[in-house]
């Protein structure tokens, strides 16, 4: 008797959580993608992976890129992308396991995803935001702590919030993080932030533990790890008291630090090991970011233009 859905899906899940050493968020967002074919898929009568066809998967796909209120499609081309991606992934893993032998992934192309640049600050706006946090009380240090860890390093959220104590060089002057798949690196840490780490290390961290222990490096007030929710709406306030009416997220602070490294002159290579890229290709659209100023600029103050 075949596996049904769940079995299949739960020999997958442990597979890649074994063998890739995936974050719980993107083990997560895999989960969630799987979920979204079963559903389609039990509506059609289907009962495990097996019976899925390619015209299932084309249907699918057909009613996620319907349009909702806004106009715009359920799923995006780049969320539709990512789906059929995991999809691919699974398939092939439970055709190597001997579930089923048809591929019904293969005839799919994947969709085109148009290359959308980063938004990011000026540098105004950012010294408006890391000049928000009350540096007279525990929690108003910590965040301006954390802020200034964010952009002068460009971690990703999960990555800041999961600092370990033991993760910071003050002699140094480095953080030690953990990536995608658990990829270590060393970024350096600017003088500002060291010292917004100091005095939060000093009397903050202390004051927010009341004498409990925790191996992480940011704390809430409540003893435990600053989440990433947490951190967001906390961003979110001091943008607002900074003036800035844009969406902004901590991503937007990373995208932030890469544009006005390289704004600066530094390096493509360097910039991408602090980011953690893998692929230089992912660090490069940072150059046009840079390219589509120029263009703005030109447009705007050349007499010929």
């Amino acid at each position: 008797m075949a596996s049904t859905f769940d079995e299949q899906i739960d020999l997958f899940m442990n597979h890649i959580q074994v063998e890739r050493n995936l974050s719980p968020h993107t083990l997560e967002a895999y989960r969630r993608d799987l979920g979204k074919l079963v559903s389609h898929a039990e509506k059609l009568g289907r009962c495990h992976f097996g019976e899925v066809t390619t015209l299932d998967l084309l249907s699918l796909l057909k009613e996620l890129s319907r349009p909702v209120g806004d106009g715009q499609p359920r799923y995006s081309p780049r969320s539709q992308s990512r789906l059929l991606s995991g999809l691919r992934t699974c398939y092939r893993f439970l055709i190597e396991e001997g579930q089923f032998e048809a591929d019904p992934t293969r005839e799919l192309s994947m969709p085109k995803v148009p290359r959308k640049l980063p938004e990011f600050l000026s540098v105004e706006e950012v010294d408006d935001l890391l000049a928000q946090p009350r540096l007279d009380h525990p929690r108003g240090l910590r965040d301006k702590a954390m802020l200034e860890t964010l952009y002068a390093t460009g971690l990703r959220v999960s990555e800041l919030v999961g600092l370990a104590l033991d993760a910071l060089d003050q002699r140094l002057g480095v953080v030690r993080a953990f990536g995608k798949r658990r990829k270590e690196r060393l970024v350096p840490l600017g003088d500002q932030a060291l010292d917004a780490i100091q005095a939060y290390l000093e009397s903050s961290r202390p004051a927010l533990l009341k004498g409990r222990r925790s191996d992480r490096l940011f704390v809430t007030s409540r003893g435990g790890p600053m989440t990433r929710q947490g951190f967001w709406k906390l961003l979110k306030r001091y943008a607002v008291a900074a003036g800035i009416r844009r969406a902004i997220s901590p991503h937007k602070l990373r995208h932030s630090f890469a544009t006005h490294l390289l704004e600066r002159g530094a390096d493509l290579r360097s910039v991408q090991a602090m980011l953690g890229h893998v692929d230089i290709s992912t660090t490069e659209i940072y150059t046009h970011v840079n390219a589509a100023r120029l263009r703005k600029v030109y447009d705007k103050f050349h007499p010929r233009a």
